[in-house]
């Protein structure tokens, strides 16, 4: 039960590497900066936020976040900020522009991709059993035959 309890717990509790030494006093501060480190990419995990990453680059550009809007920075001077030190891809959601463009549109172009293939199979397919030929009057007797002899075979 006090397993139970405790896994619970650890699910219910969000996943934040933040450390407490890292927290601003200032909460609304602390906010924002939960808020920016939200939107950017761990460059070592690749798949996380750096507000969810333990990796030591992580910590470090947390750490940078906070300076920056301490030193009075607005949120997106210290996005920039970071952007031009690490590039576009810091950010976890990158913007819409001509060098995103095919990002953006990679999953429809695969779900495109997809659709098409799927019809062309079955159209394959659905040809394949159009074009199979009618079978002959001998061979339909023939095939009468055997499933009147399979019949009589089963109730005798």
């Amino acid at each position: 039960m006090l397993a139970l309890a405790a896994f619970a717990a650890l699910v219910a509790t969000p996943a934040l590497a933040v450390e407490p030494d890292e927290i601003l006093s200032d909460p609304i501060l602390e906010a924002r900066a939960r808020h920016i480190s939200e939107g950017l990419r761990c460059l070592v995990c690749q798949n996380q936020s750096i507000d969810d990453s333990n990796a030591p680059l992580a910590r470090d550009l947390r750490l940078l976040v906070r300076e920056r809007l301490k030193a009075g920075d607005s949120d997106s001077q210290v996005v920039r900020f970071i952007e031009d030190r690490y590039g576009e891809f810091v950010l976890l959601r990158p913007p819409f522009n001509w060098r995103t463009l095919l990002l953006w549109l990679a999953p429809l172009l695969v779900l495109l991709g997809a659709i098409a293939v799927a019809v062309r199979a079955l159209t394959r397919s659905s040809s394949r059993a159009a074009s199979q030929p009618a079978l002959s009057a001998a061979e339909e007797e023939r095939l009468c035959a055997l499933l009147a002899d399979a019949d009589e075979s089963k109730s005798g």
